[in-house]
């Protein structure tokens, strides 16, 4: 040993192979022993910072939910006077699925409404049967046989097995163009057969900006 504290030994080249090699290996596991390490460091850190928001969230999430409550109920009797002031006819009320109110300085505006869901009655299988039998009678050729298939995509259900209500639209369109009173009147069957089911009930508030614009006012997580 030096006066520095440092051993010089004398190896061979093969002991200073296997020498080599246990530092390399001794640094290999230090590694993986400190990835190890950092790996649940992250997975404490993950659970405790979950632990600590998720409550607030939950509060959050309540507040949102007390205070939606607490405006369909403030315009409950607005809903029904405005059903009562501005019906149809006697006896039939308003079939609307939002409703819009404006302060009377035009500045400030709430919106109620429910989400939908595209459905249809089961009536409406005979409208796409007789669409199918018109349309398939068609493909002759090329241009007639890209006509089918875009009908037939019109016509494709989703995963739930619902038709699209926008993809009806489409539909209502094509058959007014070709005329075909077959066409049509199968179309009319699909669009007499829509009975959209009422999903989610929402609120909406909105300010105007300084421009005159109106500017949603963030009621959810993404908005913010």
């Amino acid at each position: 040993m030096d006066q520095q504290g440092i051993y010089s030994v004398n190896m061979t080249e093969a002991e200073r192979a296997e020498f080599e090699a246990f530092k390399a290996a001794a640094a290999k596991k230090a590694e993986q022993e400190r990835i190890k390490k950092m790996r649940e460091d992250y997975e404490v850190l993950v659970d405790d910072t979950i632990n600590e928001s998720i409550p607030s969230l939950m509060e959050v999430s309540k507040a949102i939910a007390a205070a939606k409550s607490k405006v369909y109920d403030d315009f409950k009797t607005i809903i029904s006077l405005k059903s009562e002031l501005f019906r149809l006819r006697k006896g039939e009320e308003l079939d609307v699925k939002s409703h819009t109110f404006t302060n009377r300085t035009s500045d400030k505006r709430i919106i109620l409404g429910v989400y939908t869901l595209d459905n249809y009655k089961d009536t409406a299988e005979e409208g796409i049967a007789i669409v199918k039998e018109y349309i398939s009678s068609l493909a002759k050729d090329p241009e007639s046989e890209g006509l089918v298939k875009m009908v037939l995509q019109l016509l494709s259900k989703d995963s739930k097995g619902t038709l699209k209500a926008s993809r009806i639209i489409q539909l209502r369109r094509l058959a007014d163009e070709t005329g075909n009173e077959r066409f049509i009147e199968g179309v009319k069957i699909i669009e007499d057969a829509y009975c959209p089911a009422p999903s989610k009930t929402y609120v909406k508030a909105e300010v105007k900006g300084e421009n005159g614009e109106w500017i949603n006012v963030p009621l959810g997580m993404t908005e913010s």
